[in-house]
């Protein structure tokens, strides 16, 4: 049996009704070019199948990405819009890592990005009623670690060399050479016995 509906008195003022999808966000590329994304990604990207990570960047490069030498990217890797990444060379992209780039997410070169982290460079503005996209990019600096199943919030820029503990919650940007940790996650102590 369905719910009864609610009473003008009772009804929110969010009205997911209102929302329309065009409105801050720039796909940037025509909704055929995502569609053969979308399968491209599902049989090389987010297969468990071990494609070499050289057949990944090939394709992600033909979607438009940035892929510098030498990046690994092991299996289940979720890629939203490859045309919106950038990676520098020798970095990595851990197991079920999920990059959700509605805005360009930017990886630094000899950077690692461990299993299951989520960098979200997409939002909603909770703040008007239509819950409209409130997306922004996120960089990620050359010598970086993202440890395993931490969450990257829009609009964060985490410093060289930066040191993210696994479980972290990042809602703000991080300085260079740090180990950071928590939620929110915070500095807590030089990567190298003096900050950089």
């Amino acid at each position: 049996m369905p719910p009864e509906p609610t009473s003008p008195e009772s009804a929110p003022r969010v009205r997911l009704d209102t929302f329309d999808a065009k409105l801050g966000l720039d796909r940037g590329r025509p909704r055929i070019v995502e569609a053969i994304w979308y399968f491209t990604r599902r049989a090389f990207f987010t297969t468990s199948f071990p494609w070499p990570s050289g057949i990944k960047v090939a394709l992600l490069r033909m979607f438009g990405a940035r892929i510098g030498r030498g990046v690994v990217i092991k299996p289940r890797v979720a890629i939203h819009f490859p045309w919106k990444l950038s990676v520098g060379d020798h970095s990595w992209i851990g197991e079920e890592a999920w990059i959700l780039n509605f805005e360009p997410v930017e990886i630094g070169s000899h950077a690692c990005v461990s299993q299951r982290v989520f960098l979200c460079a997409g939002n909603h503005d909770f703040r008007v009623e239509d819950f409209r996209y409130r997306n922004a990019p996120i960089r990620i600096g050359a010598g970086a670690w993202i440890g395993a199943q931490s969450f990257v919030a829009p609009g964060v820029e985490i410093g060289r060399e930066c040191v993210v503990c696994a479980g972290s919650v990042v809602t703000n940007s991080l300085p260079a050479a740090m180990v950071c940790s928590g939620n929110p996650c915070i500095p807590g102590k030089a990567r190298w016995g003096t900050t950089a």
